[in-house]
């Protein structure tokens, strides 16, 4: 382990992944950027398991399982089990995303892993719950955007739902799973003991409706989609300029009156139907339109310079190259250099975390090949160089 990542503040921390597709590898991800030493644990390539996951030297691949090694093992074989049991006992996490009974007929549940190492932090994300009706349902993304409201809110209305642009139920669960897994390697620094920690695309994305969530548990209302318009704040939404569309967000009434100033409109301030919150929102449609024939006049960047001088929350709306082209966001530096031997110099995507103990290093561990470390991870579990081999023939490894 290097220098830099050594010093970072779950170094000490031994990791046994066994996810795929993406929720699973967002949570373990968090630990790995953060200097968990981790073991990703992947089937052979000639082996029956299922593959784990998408193009290796793709884009998606490369981004999510950066800063781990890769040990090839078939979980089915007695004595590719023996071999995960091994790694269990001097393991702080385990990580899984299989289907809730998968891992029980694989005998890797947190049940055996537990008998092995009672330290040991278990952490699982399926796409409904480890218990009730719908466990051992398949779940991915959208299903749970959909299932869990997501999409009924998302859209213009009227044009049916729609799901976000990016895997939110997925990227979730990761981010809410690596809370609990530091949460529980936290209590038990306390207890001395581990436990079993789990999420669910179902239950992350619920959590994720926030305030329209409440809307409906304490007020009964059923929100409806909104478009770009906010649903409460008024006026909050995407505005025409003369060259483009910029997002300004104005409510509450010195919002609303600054931006009024800044936009020339300085009569709408004290118009009737606009003067209160309630009138605004009543007349929503009709103020927006009124806002949107004068952004209609000038450019995008006059419009955000004189809002962001008038102190009113605006900005552009860029594409993901416009995103990593701002100049904050270079000077944030999220975007993080990585050298692969064998696709060279890339970026990835940083943690968004800022500590001022432990600054993230500027060059991120690349993704491991399949099974690239394979013979190092044996060797250190006390197999020799002829039990490797024999390994390998028997398609254990």
């Amino acid at each position: 382990m290097s220098d830099a990542r050594s010093a970072l503040p779950l170094a000490h921390i031994k990791v046994l992944d066994l996810t795929a597709h993406r929720a699973g590898p967002t949570a373990v991800r968090q630990l790995a950027d953060w200097g968990a030493q981790v073991i990703k644990i992947e089937p052979p390539a000639d082996s029956d398991v299922d593959a784990m996951g998408g193009k290796r030297h793709g884009f998606d691949f490369q981004n999510l399982h950066r800063n781990k090694r890769s040990l090839t093992l078939n979980l089915k074989s007695p004595e590719g089990h023996a071999i995960f049991m091994k790694l269990v006992k001097d393991a702080d996490v385990v990580v899984e995303n299989m289907r809730s009974d998968v891992k029980t007929r694989l005998k890797v549940d947190y049940e055996n892993c537990a008998k092995v190492n009672p330290r040991i932090i278990y952490g699982s994300i399926s796409g409904f719950g480890q218990s009730g009706p719908d466990a051992t349902r398949p779940g991915v993304d959208q299903i749970a955007q959909g299932m869990g409201g997501l999409m009924s809110i998302t859209g213009i209305p009227g044009q049916g739902p729609v799901r976000v642009g990016i895997p939110i139920a997925d990227l979730t669960s990761g981010l809410l799973l690596a809370q609990a897994m530091i949460l529980a390697l936290y209590e038990r620094e306390r207890s001395g003991k581990g436990q079993w920690v789990h999420t669910s695309l179902i239950e992350a994305q619920i959590f994720m409706l926030d305030f329209q969530a409440a809307r409906w548990l304490i007020a009964g209302e059923v929100p409806p989609q909104a478009g770009n318009d906010h649903p409460t704040g008024i006026p909050t939404g995407v505005f025409q300029t003369s060259d483009g569309h910029i997002n300004i967000a104005a409510s509450g009434d010195n919002l609303y009156e600054r931006c009024c100033k800044a936009l020339g409109v300085p009569e709408l301030i004290d118009h009737p139907d606009y003067k209160t919150g309630g009138a605004r929102s009543k007349n929503r449609k009709v103020l927006n339109g009124l806002l949107a024939e004068r952004t209609k006049t000038n450019t995008s960047a006059h419009w955000i310079a004189a809002l962001n001088k008038a102190g009113v929350p605006c900005g552009p709306i860029n594409n993901i190259q416009q995103t990593f082209e701002e100049p904050q966001v270079k000077h944030l530096g999220i975007a993080r250099k990585v050298r692969h031997k064998k696709l060279g110099e890339m970026r990835l995507v940083g943690q968004p975390i800022n500590m001022s103990r432990f600054p993230q290093p500027e060059v991120l561990g690349p993704t491991p090949d399949l099974g690239e470390h394979t013979a190092e991870v044996l060797t250190s579990l006390g197999y020799g160089e002829a039990d490797i081999t024999a390994l390998k023939a028997k398609g254990v490894v």
